[in-house]
């Protein structure tokens, strides 16, 4: 097998001897580039940021900020990165460097001061620089006001959302974000995105005790994990990369799953949508479009758009977390899980799915293959996360509704709850107070008592047990007086 490297800015460079758990961030600094940064080692910092070429929504190669301190460097076996010194062009005879177009709006609008942030927000600018389907507001004057999130070229703050500047302030990088233009057409790094990217290489990298392998199939990937039942399954490694760095875990095994081709599908069909497990959230929400409304209502409050880079729904789950933001969204969508291992699948309703506190029905051996959505979907959605920041936060309960009401009558409800229990629950007994009766405030005054006293709420650092059930029961009537306009027009 073809030694393990990665191409940084355009240098094919050995991973050896770095060992399986190193990350990209360390690998990169320990040659030399040290403009990516460590700030906080589990993905809430954005200082590390760097671009991967990856295949496109809307081209056939995207480049993707994503976390370099949670990524590890055997992950990237075969693809391309670029830093934040890739960026700039090389000067000719000794001249120096050209700025980057998002260096350089940076540099003159007083972007940067201590400059540590700098390099992880200009890499995570020149992802969203080169998202191929960002448009200029046809009237810039218009478009500079109508929308406080998106500039008139079309740049999303949200591209931004995962970097943290401890001094400069954001008004000065959101001005340098919605000053950038268009990509030149001989810009190298636009003309990349017309090529395929780099296919996933089958991996086996060793040293010492333990190893990194990324499968070729789903089929080696199920043989290895029978084989292998010590074996650590990562995708996007947004929670694995925290247990290495914060909590100095180590395996003797770590199997990628990632870019399996049988995990990173998306299909619409006439009954149901189905969602492979290794997608990252970014993909899913970009190829859906916005079909699957309450999934459209969540992403944005998943993390961070670094995040949802990497992350993916097969990993949110399998980690078995009662705060993952997706299982309350999930559970209203009535959707099961399609569990495979070596021996065939089985599908599993996700009500059923989760048995105690990060636990399940997954056998060992087995893996999440893909989420399946049944259709037609309930028109009436809402998703609800109380936490402490807008964005970029864990919840401290999430509620997510789904509602068929048809005549004034609420003919079915499915409502999703997170943060409340050991595990994601379904609110059955709401559910039932609804059901059948008129969509009225008497109705859901009465279904909003019966909600608050759902799940065993606890006591910790960021809500009380109290404060939990009485969000329960706010959330139903803010679902109501959002709706009520909507349900009788």
């Amino acid at each position: 097998m073809v030694a393990a490297r990665i191409t940084v800015n355009g240098k094919e460079t050995p991973i050896a001897p770095a060992a399986p758990h190193t990350t990209v961030l360390d690998f990169l600094r320990e040659r030399g580039l040290t403009g990516t940064k460590e700030g906080c080692a589990e993905g809430e910092c954005g200082a590390c940021s760097v671009l991967v070429a990856r295949p496109g929504v809307n081209s056939p190669t995207d480049w993707v900020a994503v976390n370099a301190c949670l990524v590890p460097a055997a992950a990237l076996d075969g693809q391309e990165v670029i830093t934040s010194e890739g960026l700039a062009t090389p000067g000719e005879a000794g001249a120096p460097a050209a700025l980057h177009p998002v260096q350089e709006e940076v540099a003159v609008r007083g972007g940067s001061q201590c400059g540590y942030c700098t390099p992880g927000f200009i890499c995570s600018m020149a992802s969203e620089y080169y998202r191929p389907d960002r448009c200029a507001h046809p009237d810039p004057a218009a478009g500079a006001g109508a929308d406080p999130e998106h500039g008139p070229n079309g740049f999303d703050l949200h591209a931004l959302s995962g970097n943290l500047c401890r001094c400069t302030g954001y008004r000065p990088i959101r001005d340098a974000a919605f000053a950038v233009g268009t990509p030149a057409e001989d810009d190298p790094l636009a003309r990349r995105r017309e090529q395929s990217p780099p296919a996933p290489a089958a991996t086996a990298y060793a040293q010492g005790d333990s190893e990194f392998l990324r499968p070729g199939t789903l089929a080696d990937a199920l043989r290895l994990l029978r084989e292998r039942p010590d074996a650590v399954v990562v995708a996007g490694s947004t929670d694995w990369g925290v247990e290495v760095n914060i909590r100095s875990r180590r395996a003797p095994c770590v199997v990628a799953v990632d870019r399996l081709p049988e995990l990173t599908q998306l299909r619409v069909g006439s009954d149901r949508v189905e969602i492979g497990a290794a997608l990252t959230l970014t993909e899913i929400e970009r190829r859906l479009d916005g079909s699957v409304p309450l999934l459209a209502e969540l992403f944005p409050q998943f993390a961070s758009r670094l995040i949802r880079n990497s992350a993916t729904l097969g990993g949110n789950l399998g980690t078995g977390s009662p705060i993952g933001d997706s299982p309350p969204v999930l559970l209203a969508l009535e959707a099961s899980l399609v569990l495979a291992d070596a021996d065939g699948e089985r599908e599993v309703p996700l009500a059923d799915y989760f048995t105690g506190y990060r636990q399940s029905v997954r056998r060992p051996g087995e893996l999440i293959r893909a989420v399946r959505i049944p259709l037609p979907l309930s028109p009436v959605t809402a998703f609800h996360k109380i936490a402490k920041r807008r964005f970029d936060d864990i919840s401290s309960v999430a509620v997510a509704f789904a509602l068929d009401i048809e005549d004034g009558i609420v003919r079915k409800a499915r409502i999703g709850l997170g943060g409340v229990a050991a595990t994601p629950i379904r609110a059955l007994a709401t559910e039932a107070a609804l059901e059948g009766k008129p969509w009225e405030a008497q109705t859901v005054e009465a279904a909003a008592l019966v909600l608050q006293a759902q799940g065993t709420p606890m006591d910790d650092h960021r809500a009380s047990a109290g404060y939990r059930s009485a969000m329960l029961g706010q959330s139903l009537l803010k679902m109501y007086a959002q709706t009520t306009e909507e349900v009788s027009s």
